[in-house]
């Protein structure tokens, strides 16, 4: 052994390690330390903490690969592990670290993260990472009712700390609804200092209402009214916009007093009436789709938000319609004519027939008077008979054109609904639209033949058809029937009866004279009286015209040897 005493520099390392000495023994087992990355091997990383060996940590409780120098937290376990060597526990100064952390955060109320592990009795198991559990409640995971839990499960959400209990039994209570309520709010806030209106935003469509649909802005909702979707007619909001779609708005209306949003489809594209008289004139036939249907007209659309109306009375030419749902219906592609248009009113007046010929201009040359045609009965009534002469056009046939000799009361003596009629147009007024047609003008009139073969005077035969108090009906040619007035039933000298069928049978046969012949009022008066008495003027003046020189016979002879009083 030397005799040398230690120089100053001996002695001062002597006392920095008696220091360092010092020092480890104050560590104590538990104890959380800062210990220096020395060495990095496949399976284990070494640490060293200031104690006379390294402590070792298995590669799987850090993360992220380690790099030499990196200083790293640890438990100490023990002083004296097997072998001697110091043994450390990141994973326990994870621990520990991270729990600091937590009470940190339920302090502050700073947001945690964590990951939904499963579904509980009231709620969820969440993992907050370090092996450490929380109880999120049902109605604490969203802004809206959970549906169907079992979709949050394995779903990364970050949480405010509602309790926190390290103690006796560790117990934390999460609330992701309240860091939800929280970004809202501030997404809020930062929507109504940053967005003016005009601006576009993003949006997701979230539910619908009878005036239209709200779009979730972030959390928070605008309204998106069914006035706004479309420049046009629009009347069910879905047609514009699905659930749960993603689309791009404009902002029309910002209150940020009352937190109310007003947003806008129709607004991205400009206002089609702006540009309506670069695109459409009065008399233009375009292209439409029919929208909607009223008692008054029919609308249609001819483009997003330029909707015109055509009028029930401007639908067809021909056809009396009550209603446009004869001849169309909702949906229908059809081509109307431009008659009017008022910008200011964002009116515009359309014509469905002006697309079509009016067959009235050209009715005289399809149909003049004198055409005969085997047309369908429509309808009846009280004073004649509708038959269809095209789609749209009828002709009427008066009862008074069925016959020219029979008095027919109603149509339905001669017509049936549905049956085919030969008949004539007797009349064409083309500014009234009115046809009319004709039965009994298809044959010749009877009564002017009658009056040209039997003038007043004439005497004309017949059979007795009908006897009545005051007269006698007679039928002669044409089937014509005239009347016998009582007066006129019996000649000069003969004694009138009471009961006319004691002496006329119908049946028999008569002759008369004709008194009265009218083809206007279709009307034939007949007297056996004044055929007897011209027959007596004959024979009279026959024997005044034979004897007129020799004889001495008067004309009181005569007469009483007719038995005539004089």
């Amino acid at each position: 052994m030397s005799d040398r005493e230690p120089n100053n520099g001996e002695m001062i390392q002597s006392e920095l390690q008696e220091e360092y000495l010092k020092s480890l023994d104050e560590l104590e087992e538990g104890q959380l330390v800062e210990g220096t990355v020395i060495e990095i091997g496949p399976e284990q990383v070494f640490v060293d903490v200031g104690y006379k060996s390294e402590g070792k940590i298995p590669t799987e409780e850090f993360e992220t690969e380690p790099s030499i120098g990196d200083t790293v937290s640890v438990v100490l376990v023990s002083k004296e592990g097997k072998g001697g060597q110091v043994v450390v526990s990141k994973k326990r100064a994870d621990m520990i670290s991270f729990w600091r952390t937590l009470k940190e955060a339920s302090e502050t109320q700073e947001p945690v993260e964590g990951t939904f592990s499963k579904v509980i009795k009231g709620g969820f198991e969440v993992d907050l990472g370090c092996g450490i559990t929380a109880f999120n409640p049902m109605s604490q995971t969203d802004v809206r009712r959970v549906e169907d839990p079992e979709t949050f499960v394995g779903t990364k959400s970050k949480f405010l700390i509602e309790r926190f209990q390290k103690e006796k039994r560790a117990r934390i209570v999460l609330s992701r609804r309240s860091w939800l309520e929280r970004e809202i709010e501030n997404k809020r806030e930062e929507f109504f200092n940053t967005i003016k209106e005009g601006d576009e935003v993003e949006g997701r469509v979230k539910s619908f209402t009878s005036f239209g649909a709200f779009i979730d802005l972030g959390g928070f909702d605008g309204l998106l009214h069914i006035n706004d979707m479309s420049w046009g007619h629009a009347s069910r909001p879905k047609d514009y916009v699905k659930k749960d779609e993603d689309l791009r708005v404009k902002v029309i209306k910002i209150d940020p007093e009352s937190k109310k949003i007003n947003l806008s489809l129709k607004h991205l594209t400009p206002d089609p009436w702006t540009v309506f008289e670069s695109k459409y004139h009065v008399d233009d036939v375009v292209k439409g789709k029919v929208t909607k249907l009223a008692d008054f007209g029919a609308f249609i659309e001819l483009e997003d938000g330029i909707e015109g109306l055509a009028h029930v009375s401007e639908l067809s030419w021909v056809r009396r319609i009550k209603h446009p749902k004869e001849v169309l219906a909702i949906g229908d592609e059809v081509e109307v004519k431009i008659l009017d248009y008022d910008l200011e009113a964002g009116r515009v007046s359309l014509g469905l027939k002006q697309v079509l010929p009016n067959p009235w201009d050209s009715i005289e040359e399809q149909y003049p008077v004198g055409k005969r045609m085997t047309l369908e009965v429509k309808k009846l009534t009280n004073a004649g008979a509708f038959l269809e002469i095209e789609e749209g056009i009828d002709g009427f046939l008066h009862v008074d054109d069925l016959s020219w000799t029979k008095k027919i009361r109603h149509p339905s003596a001669m017509l049936k609904e549905g049956e085919k009629v030969e008949v004539v147009v007797i009349e064409l007024d083309k500014e009234a639209r009115r046809i009319r047609l004709g039965v009994k003008q298809l044959s010749d009139d009877p009564w002017q033949a009658l009056k040209s073969a039997f003038p007043k005077g004439s005497r004309i035969e017949g059979t007795v058809s009908g006897i009545t108090d005051f007269g006698v009906f007679v039928r002669v040619q044409g089937d014509i029937e005239g009347l016998i007035p009582r007066a006129h039933c019996f000649g000069p000298g003969e004694e009138p009866v009471e009961d006319l069928g004691t002496v006329f049978k119908e049946g028999e046969p008569v002759t008369a004279a004709v008194i009265e012949i009218n083809t206007n009022t279709q009307r034939l008066g007949l007297s056996i009286r004044d055929l007897k008495k011209k027959q007596q003027r004959k024979e009279m003046a026959k024997y005044i015209h034979d004897e007129e020189e020799e004889s001495t016979f008067t004309l009181g002879d005569f007469l009483k040897d007719k038995g005539i009083d004089s």
